[in-house]
């Protein structure tokens, strides 16, 4: 692709990157960055508006602010202030025939204007509404006086549990001053909301600073985390950004030669949601390729330290409520959308445990997925261990997360959140992940108004179905590109921009020192 030569020359040598791009001391300079509109198609026709794809004589790194980071930064505010009026129409009030203030659900809003998001209706369904709870120490009954009754506690991991009181009692606290005249007043339910989507938004700027920062010479890619479809609909769905933030982070730490700080931020990111544990496997092949161990047992070590000090004042004080996550994840079901349910919905099979009553175990279900996800680390593993040149982090990260959420037997719409930031990083191709984040994306529509109802004018499952069909065979591609890339390295985008491994930290640059031949293929 030709470039524009109309932009007057300048020495690199002179120019001065932002305070952003030079504080750390193994940045690069601003020539060396990958320019995507040089590069990828998308980029290169995003920038005719504004002139262009850049000049090759262009003074790169000169401005005062702008740098590319703050760039992505401020295009993810921009996609987070969507995502939030997109959720914005679920929290709007009206008032009843007794004169007072209710949550405007009415028709089924949730799910015609396509806002649904768990953050609504947990405020109430985990008495966070009241004063006098406190995480897994509350309970309540549901179903009482039914075969189905059952005790009820706190059913989300520690961190995740916490952050939804704290917000809570911020929720409290501002009604109680919009009370006062002090500040304006709305449903207390509509400044939880608005509460927690503030974090959220905050670590998914935090997201998008640990890509770019890792990406290193491609940190323009962050502007994919940013802007990603998937982020405009599920930022606030639920609360996995707070993960995907801790697991970006911990990635960071560990291509910045920081193993300690590493297993400290993935410890806290499984105290959010079992999934940054995942890593550790990647990172444990790949050091034993490369005689790097001791690293690895460091961030093991400190991952599980730090797990343990959040989760074991529970596990003894208050085990009961501690252990309803736990009992929640083995007793439930195959969800809608995981692939057992559209096999079962297309074929009639009745699963593997056949019809199940209400709080029985679906023990088959759950071994069979456990099996099909541990077989696929083993593949995994074998990938880092038989490929010509070891793997980069990043790839058998996405890996290994994009196998766990096509066995298991559950894929919430903000699961696909785990895969952006790891995405980016394995298969930065612009064209080829906008496409897949947009399928994705856009599952949601069909599943609201399947959630709906026929009856109420929504959609038969079917059609619900055959779109996660889709979004599955998408991830399935992006998997089988990665693997390419694997094999063939020179084909790999990272690594024709003259790095090794970004992400590698201990890794980069370092020889093998355990590797796996796969057998020769005969041609007789």
């Amino acid at each position: 692709m030709s470039t524009p030569r109309n932009i007057q020359p300048v020495s690199s040598d002179t120019h001065s990157s932002s305070t952003a791009e030079t504080a750390d001391t193994e940045s690069l300079d601003a020539s060396q960055r990958v320019i995507p509109s040089w590069t990828e198609p998308v980029a290169a026709a995003a920038t005719r508006p504004v002139g262009g794809p850049l000049g090759e004589h262009a003074a790169v790194g000169r401005h005062w602010f702008w740098s590319p980071l703050r760039v992505c930064l401020l295009l993810a505010v921009l996609a987070l202030t969507l995502g939030w009026f997109g959720k914005a129409a679920c929290i709007q009030q009206y008032v009843n025939d007794q004169g007072q203030a209710e949550l405007d659900w009415r028709s089924g809003r949730p799910y015609v204007a396509m806002c649904y998001s768990d953050i609504v209706p947990l405020y109430s369904a985990e008495r966070l509404d009241r004063a006098d709870t406190f995480p897994y120490a509350t309970s309540w009954v549901e179903q009482q006086g039914t075969p189905g009754e059952q005790v009820r506690y706190m059913e989300y991991p520690v961190l995740t549990g916490l952050f939804q009181w704290v917000n809570a009692k911020l929720t409290h606290a501002w009604s109680d001053a919009a009370a006062a005249g002090w500040l304006p007043g709305a449903l207390p339910v509509a400044i939880y909301f608005n509460i927690t989507a503030l974090w959220l938004a905050l670590a998914w700027l935090v997201t998008v600073w640990a890509v770019a920062r890792t990406a290193r010479r491609r940190v323009w890619d962050a502007a994919l985390v940013a802007i990603s479809p998937i982020v405009m609909v599920h930022a606030f769905t639920n609360f996995d950004a707070l993960s995907a933030a801790l697991a970006a982070s911990g990635l960071l730490a560990w291509s910045r030669r920081r193993p300690a700080l590493a297993g400290l931020l993935l410890g806290l990111g499984a105290a959010v949601k079992l999934y940054p544990l995942f890593l550790l496997g990647p990172l444990l092949v790949l050091c034993l390729r490369a005689g790097r161990l001791r690293a690895w047992g460091t961030t093991a070590l400190v991952t599980a330290g730090v797990w343990a000090a959040v989760n074991l004042p529970f596990a003894l004080f208050l085990r009961q409520g501690w252990e309803e996550f736990f009992r929640l994840n083995t007793q439930r079901g195959m969800d809608p959308d995981s692939l057992y349910n559209v096999i079962s919905y297309f074929t009639g099979w009745p699963g593997f445990d056949g019809a199940l009553a209400a709080g029985e175990t679906p023990t088959v279900l759950n071994a069979v997925s456990g099996a099909l996800f541990l077989a696929c680390c083993a593949g995994v593993a074998y990938v880092a261990l038989t490929a010509p040149t070891r793997p980069r982090v990043a790839q058998l990260c996405f890996l290994v997360v994009a196998a766990f959420l096509l066995t298991n037997k559950v894929w919430s719409p903000q699961y696909s959140l785990w895969l952006v930031p790891l995405a980016v990083l394995a298969i930065p191709r612009w064209r080829l992940l906008l496409t897949w984040m947009l399928i994705d994306a856009l599952v949601w529509a069909p599943r609201m108004f399947y959630y709906l109802g026929v009856d109420n004018k929504g959609l038969p499952e079917g059609w619900f179905l055959g779109t996660v069909v889709v979004r599955d065979l998408a991830v399935l591609v992006l998997c089988g590109l990665v693997l390419r890339e694997v094999y063939r390295p020179s084909t790999d985008l990272v690594r024709s921009a003259g790095d090794d491994d970004p992400a590698g930290g201990v890794l980069a640059g370092a020889p093998d020192s355990v590797v796996l031949r796969r057998p020769a293929v005969s041609r007789s």
